[in-house]
């Protein structure tokens, strides 16, 4: 049996981005037991607060509505919410530890939509998994069910559509951050005989669900970005942005992964 210190203790190590495998070999602690206190301990302290907008007598918007569509479309692409004890669940997005600044845009916008619910990281191999917990995370993101997104209906309430309407670079740059990236495509090209090579950037977002792409085109339609297909071994996975003023474009409000 461990005091609620030792418990609290043994977290705030995890809270700090250390495996469960280093802080049971700091603590002696068995990572079963850190694990466990992970979804016992945290909700219990962390779901007090202000109350779920959604969940009031007239449901309402998140607070922080830029953040919310940040997050959203972070959570549709990489994403997912899972129930842990006592009706509490837990919101995880993976990032690719190749990108901090998107470990930190990701754990800032989870603070900000649910300012009370604390935020750790959790290790794994090459990534990190930016997690909270809550009772509410479901009313939040009602996309959330059993089984992969892709196989799955993916459509926004009316209420999440007005925010993405109010904030649509928020989520590109969302969905960007989890199943997008921007590269440096060439070319090569016969310029007065010689043959030159030619560069230039595109932006790519890559997703199995039909519904979380379409999200992302008819966003890109709202803001006036010209997208194609890149259809790669039949499979029409990938939206490609490639056109000189669209890329200066999403280069202003997006950019490439930091």
């Amino acid at each position: 049996m461990y005091d609620m210190g030792t418990r609290q203790r043994a977290l705030h190590l995890v809270n700090q981005g250390r495996s469960l495998n280093s802080v049971s070999k700091a603590t002696g602690i068995s990572r079963a037991a850190i694990r466990s206190w992970q979804s016992a301990i945290e909700p219990r302290g962390y779901d007090r607060g202000r109350p779920c907008p959604r969940c009031c007598a007239v449901p309402g918007e998140p607070e922080n509505t830029a953040a919310y569509s940040y997050l959203l479309g972070l959570y549709l692409g990489d994403g997912c919410i899972s129930l842990q004890r006592r009706g509490v669940h837990s919101l995880r997005i993976a990032c690719a530890d190749a990108w901090p600044g998107l470990i930190e845009a990701c754990a800032n916008a989870i603070r900000a939509v649910r300012p009370e619910n604390k935020v750790c990281r959790v290790q794994s191999v090459g990534c990190q998994y930016v997690t909270s917990w809550s009772k509410h995370w479901p009313c939040l993101f009602p996309q959330h069910g059993p089984g992969k997104k892709h196989d799955r209906k993916i459509a926004l309430e009316p209420w999440q559509q007005q925010i993405v309407d109010s904030h649509p670079w928020e989520f590109v740059r969302g969905l960007i951050h989890s199943d997008g990236c921007r590269i440096t495509n060439w070319t090569t090209r016969l310029v007065r005989g010689e043959r030159k090579r030619y560069e230039y950037p595109r932006y790519f977002f890559t997703n199995k669900s039909d519904d979380i792409r379409e999200l992302f085109t008819g966003t890109l339609d709202k803001l006036g970005i010209t997208w194609t297909h890149c259809t790669r071994n039949g499979n029409p996975y990938n939206i490609s942005v490639a056109r000189k003023a669209d890329v200066a474009l999403m280069d202003a409000h997006i950019g490439p992964k930091y």
